[in-house]
């Protein structure tokens, strides 16, 4: 009963982050798309300019407390009311390092309008430092639904208020205020939903316990976030503006599932786990269920995204974005594997070791660094490959404590991940064989995902792959629930 009830509250978590995701992402997706036909590649790569400096931003202020709290299960007020101290404080020094910083930062990028945007754009990292508390006890509560409603109305609201600005010729300022707006809508309804106010306590035992852990939690993710960022920063400075704006239109079609998957599986895993993290047992078994459940759910998307890349782009933001295709069809070779690593890290900070997270951050950005040289020698697209290769090296790192926490390593996920893997190269490349035909675009879309879902679903059955029926199944419960 109890295994029922987890595997319950996981489909439940895992349905309504997702639904909070498509309204976060999902609906921003489809305003970026009106937003790329209306604006010109150059101001994408300006925002994906200021996106380094706002997630790495970001990153900091979480400070891994968000973590810490999660996993924590007696967190008290004094835990809250001292981590939203400390974000509130920490997002204004920030604010202010932006803004003394952005004419150089201007000048360093060639883009003078840097220098206009960025301290602007910089009052996110307040709205987002006021959202974490909030959305934490939510996510503690495994509360996904209330996310959803305010995601979809900040999304809806704010991409409202961008193309208007884009309508009439507000240029990147669109893009700005469409992502101000987002988060600030998002803060007063995360406010709203969740009824928790701060008081002015601060508790200096809260501050050690929580950062103690989180601390190293924050030092993998600035490590994370920075190399990430200077992947960003590699294509700004030595490729062109217009390359940097193919990129970050192909990422965005990339990240629409892939990362927010990711998110997703981070969130929910994360919480469910921590529940049956004294069973070793039901915890390892729960563990490679979700691994199968995750693999094959972002497989199949991934790689079917990028077999109807093509005609879908052009559908989607014209030909003018072509050539981001070529880029978003290399990038589904690493985002299969994005949310199995947002899993595999989660089993760190559910045993509590952050100490190894840090480790492993360190020698995976030490494998990263031949990326980067290749980013200065070579063209865009061979940095990218080069991505690829380094992720599928991660994957091992990630997994290298995996074996002697729970007992199911690298090898032992390959082993239950590769049948999934093959089935969903395999169909992907079936589908991909129709763009060869010179169908209307449209039509062509149709028939590939038509296709696609049909030799899935019979692939699956015929084979009768256990985690395929589950799905299923839960999916059909729904369903006849609701008549």
């Amino acid at each position: 009963m109890e295994k029922e009830s987890l595997k319950k509250k996981t489909f439940n978590g895992m349905k309504w982050a997702l639904l909070d995701n498509i309204a976060n992402s999902g609906v921003t997706f489809l305003v970026g798309l009106v937003l790329a036909r209306m604006l010109s590649p150059v101001e994408f790569g300006i925002l994906g300019i200021i996106t380094i400096f706002i997630n790495l931003s970001i990153t900091v202020i979480d400070g891994g407390f968000a973590t810490a709290l999660i996993r924590k299960p007696d967190a008290d007020e004094n835990d809250y009311n001292t981590v939203f101290h400390v974000n509130v404080l920490v997002s204004g020094i920030l604010i202010a390092l932006l803004c003394l910083t952005s004419e150089f930062i201007a000048n360093f990028f060639a883009q003078p309008v840097l220098a206009q945007v960025l301290p602007i754009m910089s009052i996110i990292l307040l709205f987002n430092a006021c959202s974490l508390i909030q959305k934490t006890i939510l996510v503690k509560r495994l509360d996904f639904r209330s996310q959803a409603y305010v995601s979809l109305v900040s999304s809806i609201t704010s991409g409202a208020i961008g193309i208007t600005i884009a309508y009439h010729g507000g240029g990147i300022w669109a893009l700005a205020v469409q992502q101000m707006s987002r988060q600030f809508i998002m803060m007063m309804g995360l406010w709203i939903a969740n009824h928790w106010m701060p008081t002015l306590r601060f508790s200096k035992k809260s501050f050690r316990d929580l950062f103690g852990f989180g601390s190293k939690i924050l030092a993998a993710n600035v490590i994370n976030s920075l190399y990430k960022d200077m992947f960003l920063a590699v294509i700004g400075k030595m490729y062109t503006i217009r390359e940097l704006g193919y990129y970050n239109r192909a990422d965005q079609f990339n990240i629409i599932f892939s990362n927010n998957f990711g998110q997703i599986v981070k969130r929910v895993s994360l919480s469910s786990l921590s529940l049956v993290q004294d069973d070793e047992t039901r915890f390892r078994h729960s563990y490679r269920k979700m691994t199968l459940y995750i693999g094959m759910i972002n497989f199949a998307a991934v790689f079917g995204l990028s077999a109807i890349a093509k005609p879908l782009v052009v559908t989607l933001i014209g030909e003018k974005w072509l050539p981001s295709v070529y880029l978003l069809q290399i990038m589904s070779l690493y985002a299969a594997l994005y949310p199995l690593h947002q899993l595999n890290l989660n089993i760190l900070s559910i045993r509590k070791r952050s100490d190894l997270f840090l480790k492993l951050e360190i020698v995976k950005k030490i494998l990263f660094i031949p990326v980067i040289v290749v980013g200065f020698f070579f063209e865009l697209q061979f940095m990218i490959w080069a991505a690829v290769v380094y992720y599928y090296v991660e994957f091992f790192v990630n997994n290298w404590y995996t074996e002697s926490l729970i007992g199911y390593g690298s090898w032992k996920q390959i082993k239950d991940l590769c049948p999934i893997f093959f089935t969903s190269i395999g169909i992907s490349l079936a589908v991909w064989t129709l763009t060869l035909t010179g169908l209307p675009y449209l039509l062509m879309i149709f028939l590939q995902l038509l296709i696609g879902m049909l030799l899935y679903v019979a692939v699956y059955t015929l084979t009768g792959q256990t985690e395929f029926m589950e799905i299923r199944n839960f999916c059909l419960n729904k369903v006849l629930h609701r008549r």
